[in-house]
Formats: structure tokens, C-alpha cells, sequence
């Protein structure tokens, strides 16, 4: 299992469990969980950004002719792409999700 994978067990796990239940210790796993969730999706963006750039630098190749078409490449890095963003899509919902649940589980404490 990969770790963006864990973590979302982990928010559901905590979104599962009865709002009553959320004592000093589930907040404080909300606020852990909700760090490590904003952390993979910093390295989601970067990763991102990453893959955009390398989808520039082999288009700037084909359109000024250098080097051999890499269609294959370019395929693969765009599925890749999309699927981050898929992923990034899903866990800022779910982060957003979990985030409100802490502030409830907060103002009822």
C-alpha cells in the first residue's frame, strides 16, 4: 500500500469514528493526521510541477526538431500527471472534510 493510500485509511478511520469519541488524544491524531495529509500534498504539487516541466522540455525539443519523437514518454508522463492530480483532488476533500470535524471536536471540548 502506498503511503497517500495509508493516509487516507487513516482520515477515514478518524471521519468513522463517533464525533463523541473525540477526546484530547483523537484531536490531537486529527491535527497529526491532517499535518501529514497537507505535507503529501505539498509533494504532491511538486511533484506536479515536476512532471509539467519535464512535458515542456520535451515539447520544446520536438517543436524546435531536436531528438526523436518520445510520444511514449510523453504519454506516460501526462497519465502520471493526471492521476496526481486525481490524487490531489481527493485528499484536499478529504482534508477539508477532516478539518471541519476537528473544529467541531474542538469547540464541543
Amino acid at each position: 500500500m502506498d503511503d497517500l493510500s495509508t493516509l487516507i485509511e487513516r482520515i477515514d478511520s478518524l471521519l468513522d469514528s463517533p464525533s463523541e469519541a473525540d477526546s484530547a488524544d483523537v484531536r490531537a491524531h486529527m491535527e497529526t493526521t491532517l499535518t501529514d495529509g497537507y505535507a503529501r500534498a505539498l509533494a504532491l504539487q511538486a511533484e506536479q510541477e515536476r512532471l509539467q516541466r519535464k512535458i515542456g522540455a520535451i515539447a520544446a525539443d520536438l517543436a524546435e526538431g531536436r531528438g526523436e519523437p518520445r510520444t511514449k514518454e510523453l504519454a506516460s508522463l501526462a497519465r502520471r500527471l493526471a492521476l496526481s492530480e486525481e490524487e490531489l483532488a481527493s485528499l484536499r476533500g478529504t482534508l477539508v472534510t477532516l478539518r471541519g470535524r476537528l473544529a467541531l471536536a474542538a469547540r464541543a471540548a
